[in-house]
């Protein structure tokens, strides 16, 4: 099962950081991020990739998008 980090309604860097320490302390390979700003998606891509995870779906999801990525 993913884990789900819900990042909706947070500016930058918090989503960043929450994913960051997800990546770091989580016992799950698979993580989906809900975030509300195109900044914040633009970040957690680009922090989740640096921490060698696979970005393997971003959808539009209300007013916002659903991250799902793999942890490498």
């Amino acid at each position: 099962m993913a884990a789900t980090i819900d990042a909706r309604g947070l500016s930058c860097p918090q989503p960043v950081i929450m994913t960051l320490d997800e990546i770091k302390q989580g016992k799950e390979k698979e993580m989906i991020v809900l975030v509300d700003t195109d900044t914040s998606k633009e970040n957690v891509m680009r922090a989740a990739e640096s921490q060698g995870c696979q970005i393997t779906d971003v959808t539009p999801e209300g007013e916002g998008y659903r991250i799902a990525l793999t942890k490498g």
